[in-house]
């Protein structure tokens, strides 16, 4: 179906993958990390149940052939496999499947549970639910066994759901022995069977181990599939974040370190993929079968952990007291002191406690535990205490909730505790960061909260001339709200991340870097922040706050814009001239008494510059960006879509983008690497820019003197046009001073195709004056600029500015 098959295997789903576009059909290279969890999507493609088994075929011709290269990520979105494909060269690799082509879960959590479905002849493609009364344990078994599964255990009708499959009506009758459910007898079909009793299926999760430790919950990570116990190889690298999920699905605790071994020769491993493990599918679905030279090793806290906190770090407090009964227990508050907290804290690799409190995070469903610990708050785990005897009760909301400090992160080398090479501690060891993936100023800002230092200034890299152990830290997981030492996998490296953080001054709850209320801390040693009075703070202080965070001129200086803050007013007048490059650097009055709430200054700096250079006009060129009084191009990697150019078309007050580029330059230079879904979430694009060099261009071209603003995509929305290039301001069209030429031409302009709606006030009422000025398109134009224009009128009615659709 669709041009999808696999052919070579036992049956039509099973074998080597294949696709046809352009009507030529390719094997898709295996070289791509395909999981079980992609695999299950091409399956149910297939229309072939539900996934057992991915692997790869080596050629043994070293040319190999033609193949689709296929992204596994782009499959798991849920985008057909012909939109994720993409013609590569010569390969020696193919991808090979096996789908259960008679038997499907549907609906469930996972590739082991689900609505139970049944193909019971191969030459229909169509499937049947089976009924509650016609299925046993023997028969869940073998179903089970089927799909690579674990044992069955949970056999309940309708628990995912009454599926749209019509209820079958055959009754199978397994002894639990047989591999196939097809190869069971089955007794007559009955008349009907009754709606709500469609069988659902839960199968246990194939093994996932750690051997080798000195515990159940420590050594080299080893995952189960079809009978086979393999390694997890060391790379991609995997984050404390990352083995958290494994600890808990190992039912151990939390993740205290995780690491890599070496050995001298390649073998079998399973490649896991932390962001697949993190969206919560299991572990074997995330595994694509590879040979690795490199293993990881995990330690997980087998008798604590914390539940339902922010991090590794925080949470409700839960115990397993005996290893060999994986059940866990909360602990009363009553019974529970700041020295049993510093046990806690240290045996996961957490700093010392700083808040314990019951019932912080939430109650929990563990049942209360009845013991108390006596710990001197020098041992190295909670076990290791001596315990009371186990009391009768304790009331509900007194569970014990439980927040450690996250271990060290500091700034070193600079020129203040806020300036320098950045480096993290983890289980008792200081590391830099690599320099590699490269960081912007939004991920470093994250750092500088971190760090108490107030906002990221600037985010540059270093380069040495050997190797060294250092953290390779992913920025989008810092900037989804992790701590750092939760994002750290650990690496070698030859660069090193180095940051400055403004460390006197800072912009909170803003829209960005350069936007906020403005807090200032003017002792170092002290690092409190305070809020400054709206009467003690004038247009040259804020020329100088916004120099110092490398914004441009201050646009607004008000109070309160950005919200009440939580920090003292301050009492100091600040008498800057402008011209300093601190505000600490500015001689301050002596201290006011108090000043009224709601006058906290909030402060907006422009944004330092973006612009187009070399095109025909302002709006189209190279795309270049300003940063600490210094201009670069942006790198044509990652490569931008026109969505992704709007949002810098209109950074340029330019209107919609028409067209995104790359120009390719004999010789390497220093380059802006700017992501496109930092730009896209609505960040400034100095903020998503991280230092680069580059080979290849971004080169935009944005219209200069049309736009569609509010629609649902590029080529449609309210029409609003800029007659003057050397004043930026739009103006809406009225409805009667605008006809089908005059749309022909503006779609045209806007490279979309001819107009297909024509409408007032279809995508909303704009901001925008009425314009005065009646277009006279013939509609072969290339711009509306190029029509003639009638006299101007003097008004028009609300409710008539042009919406435009074009195809």
């Amino acid at each position: 179906p669709g041009g999808v098959q696999l052919v070579g295997g036992e049956s039509r789903c099973a074998g080597e993958l294949e696709l046809e576009h352009q009507g030529e059909w390719r094997p898709v290279g295996g070289y791509s990390l395909w999981t079980l969890k992609a695999a299950g999507v091409a399956c149910r493609e297939l229309d072939c149940g539900s996934a057992v088994s991915v692997g790869d075929r080596e050629e043994s011709s070293e040319r190999g052939r033609p193949v689709w290269e296929i992204r596994p990520d782009c499959v798991e979105s849920g985008s057909a496999l012909r939109e994720c494909a993409a013609a590569s060269d010569l390969f020696p690799s193919f991808l090979n499947l096996t789908c259960s082509d008679s038997v499907r879960l549907l609906g469930g959590t996972g590739l082991c549970s689900g609505r139970l479905e049944v193909n019971s002849d191969p030459s229909d493609p169509s499937w049947s639910s089976v009924c509650e009364a016609d299925f046993d344990q023997q028969d869940a078994q073998v179903v089970c066994r089927q799909l690579g599964c674990g044992a069955p255990s949970v056999l309940q009708g309708a628990l995912y759901g009454e599926g749209e499959a019509p209820m079958g009506t055959k009754e199978f009758q397994c002894g639990g022995h047989e591999s196939a459910l097809l190869d069971c007898s089955s007794a007559s079909e009955r008349s009907t069977c009754s709606p709500g009793t469609a069988v659902s299926l839960t199968c246990s999760e194939p093994g996932v181990q750690l051997v080798g430790g000195e515990s159940r919950c420590a050594g080299a990570l080893e995952v189960k599939h079809q009978g086979e116990w393999r390694p997890v190889g060391g790379y991609p690298p995997w984050t404390l974040k990352t083995a958290g999920v494994a600890c808990r699905e190992l039912d151990c605790g939390s993740a205290v370190s995780v690491g890599r071994r070496e050995e001298s020769s390649e073998r079998p491993a399973w490649r896991i993929r932390p962001d697949c493990v993190q969206s919560g599918s299991a572990l074997r679905e995330c595994a694509a079968s590879r040979s690795s030279l490199s293993f990881l090793n995990l330690t997980c806290s087998d008798s604590v952990r914390l539940l339902g906190g922010t991090g590794l770090c925080s949470g409700r407090l839960e115990v397993n007291s005996d290893p060999s009964d994986p059940s866990w227990s909360s602990v009363c508050e009553a019974d529970f002191d700041q020295q049993d907290a510093q046990v806690v804290c240290r045996q996961l690799g957490c700093g010392a406690p700083s808040v314990l409190q019951g019932a912080l995070y939430g109650e929990g469903e563990a049942p209360m535990g009845t013991k108390e610990f006596q710990c001197g708050g020098h041992e190295s785990a909670l076990l290791d205490c001596s315990s009371a005897s186990e009391r009768s009760t304790c009331s509900p909301g007194t569970a014990v909730s439980l927040t450690c400090s996250e271990p060290g992160v500091q700034l070193v080398g600079g020129e203040s505790r806020c300036a320098g090479a950045l480096e993290v501690k983890h289980q008792g060891e200081w590391r830099p960061v690599g320099g590699y993936p490269p960081w912007t100023l939004k991920t470093a800002g994250v750092a500088c909260r971190e760090l108490d230092c107030g906002s990221a200034v600037s985010v540059g890299r270093r380069e040495e001339s050997s190797e060294r152990p250092a953290w390779r830290i992913r920025p989008d997981c810092v900037q989804s709200g992790s701590a750092l030492r939760e994002c750290a996998a650990s690496r070698s490296s030859l660069s090193f991340l180095n940051l400055t953080c403004s460390d006197s001054v800072r912009l909170l709850g803003g829209t960005g870097l350069c936007s906020g209320r403005l807090e200032v801390n003017s002792d170092p040693s002290d690092p409190s922040w305070s809020s400054v009075c709206e009467a003690d703070f004038d247009q040259q202080d804020a020329q100088v706050v916004c120099r110092q965070l490398g914004c441009g001129a201050p646009s607004v200086l008000q109070g309160a814009l950005y919200g009440e803050g939580e920090a003292p007013m301050g009492t100091k007048e600040f008498q800057c001239g402008g011209h300093e490059s601190a505000l600490l650097d500015c001689s301050s009055a002596s201290e006011r008494s108090t000043c009224s709430p709601g006058t906290a200054v909030s402060l907006t700096c422009s944004e330092p510059g973006v612009q187009l250079v070399g095109g025909e006009s302002r709006c189209a060129g190279a795309l270049e960006v300003k940063h600490q009084g210094e201009w670069r191009p942006v790198g044509g990697y990652p490569p931008w879509t026109l969505k992704t150019a709007g949002v810098a078309c209109r950074e340029l007050d330019c209107g919609s983008a028409v067209s995104v580029g790359e120009r390719k330059e004999s010789s390497e230079r220093p380059a802006w690497r700017i992501r496109p879904d930092c730009v896209q979430s609505g960040s400034a694009l100095r903020e998503c820019a991280a230092s680069d060099s580059s080979l290849s261009f971004l080169n935009l071209t944005c219209s200069d003197s049309v736009r569609l603003l509010g629609g649902t995509g590029l080529c449609s929305g309210r029409l609003e046009v800029n007659s003057d290039p050397s004043d930026p301001s739009w103006s809406s069209v009225c409805e009667a001073d605008f006809d089908q030429q005059d749309a022909q031409v503006v779609c045209r302009q806007l490279g979309c195709g001819a107009p297909s709606v024509l409408q007032g006030a279809l995508y909303g009422e704009g901001e925008a004056p009425m314009g005065t000025k009646e277009f006279q398109c013939g509609g072969h134009e290339s711009a509306l600029l190029d029509c003639s224009s009638a006299s101007e009128r003097s008004t028009c009615s609300p409710g008539t500015a042009v919406s435009l659709t074009c195809s």
